[in-house]
């Protein structure tokens, strides 16, 4: 009896095996319509659907923000918009390919978790514990932002270093590296601050411009951006302490390495199509150009594209909607935008900055 029934054992296995079937295992993501192992990639979902879905902040002017007419703006925003262009293969009416979801900083991961949104492309510091398997089990694409945590005061308050803010209130958005760095700061120094918190960054620049706190801090990017919207941005100062380092880029869930790629690699070809001299304005006409690495880049030969499921020109199409990182950066955030932030850290890195792509090869 023993050898018969390790017989009928064997031949149930050998039926399974030829039928393809076996037992489910733990999936290997998190949420919704994340992708799993064997699920199909959230490209494909994106293609069926006609659709990006993009999660952004909504409120910093320069990075996302919505006006009264609902037209979304910002560096953030425009690397929604290179993404959308290289996926639907299309340079036209772009937006109409795109559902903007604002999101504050406690909803924003669960939303890319659960498969409410494809990708996050909203002022989101990469971190070892968000990128982890065992923390938030994200994939952090190429940097679009390098950043760090600065401190907003009054120049009537006279606050002018950080150890000045002992015993002081300070504005600051919860759920975010801003506030860790903010207590680990604190502690360093040797000080107490007194944290008044807020679920968004507007209702904190609110609490700050309404004196419920003597000073307001986040990445300085963003402190830049709302002084601009206050009564007098004038009597307003950052101070000069860096407290942290913030690089901030596009967010997608783990394992699903199709998808990631996509938005990885249309990011790092708005870098090299900077390092090309390839803009909006000169797009067309290099495609004519002899280089065989410009070529390759923008479609005119090779199958860099196709490798990645999408169309040959998927370059080319990214950037007649934005034009290369420089243009993005300098118009939305930089000298021809009203922030007038330096490029520093985020100039070319042939030009002294960490802005890098690997090769398009």
């Amino acid at each position: 009896m023993r050898r018969l029934g390790l017989l009928a054992a064997a031949l149930s296995l050998t039926i399974a095996a030829c039928s393809g079937t076996t037992t489910p295992g733990p999936k290997a993501t998190t949420g919704g319509e994340a992708a799993t192992a064997t699920a199909k990639s959230r490209l494909t979902t994106i293609k069926e659907r006609g659709k990006l879905i993009c999660g952004v902040e909504g409120t910093i002017p320069g990075f996302s923000f919505v006006d009264p007419s609902g037209k979304y703006s910002g560096l953030d925003v425009d690397i929604c918009r290179a993404v959308a262009a290289a996926v639907f293969g299309t340079s036209d009416n772009i937006d109409s390919k795109i559902e903007y979801r604002n999101l504050d900083s406690t909803a924003r991961f669960p939303a890319l978790q659960n498969g409410e949104v494809d990708m996050l492309s909203r002022n989101t510091t990469w971190t070892i514990s968000r990128d982890a398997a065992g923390g938030n089990g994200l994939e952090f694409a190429p940097t679009t932002f390098y950043d760090g945590q600065g401190v907003m005061v009054s120049k009537a308050s006279g606050i002018k270093k950080f150890a000045d803010l002992k015993g002081k209130s300070v504005c600051v958005e919860t759920g975010t590296t801003t506030e860790l760095n903010l207590a680990s700061r604190a502690k360093e120094a040797g000080i107490t601050i007194n944290e008044v918190k807020f679920q968004d960054s507007n209702a904190a620049a609110a609490a700050y411009t309404e004196g419920r706190c003597e000073g307001f801090t986040s990445d300085r990017s963003q402190l830049a951006a709302k002084r601009t919207g206050l009564p007098k941005p004038e009597d307003n100062i950052l101070l000069d302490e860096v407290l942290s380092k913030e690089p901030l880029g596009p967010v997608t869930v783990n394992n699903d390495s199709a998808w990631f790629d996509v938005v990885k690699w249309v990011t790092y070809g708005l870098f090299q199509a900077e390092e090309f001299g390839i803009t909006q304005a000169n797009v067309d006409q290099k495609l004519k150009d002899p280089s065989p690495d410009v070529q390759n880049f923008l479609g005119v030969q090779g199958e860099l594209g196709q490798q990645l499921g999408l169309s040959k020109d998927f370059m080319a199409k990214a950037i007649k909607v934005t034009g290369n990182y420089g243009e993005i950066f300098e118009r939305n955030v930089g000298a021809k935008s009203p922030l007038k932030i330096d490029r520093g850290l985020n100039k070319l890195w042939s030009k002294g900055g960490l802005v890098y792509s690997p090769p398009f090869r």
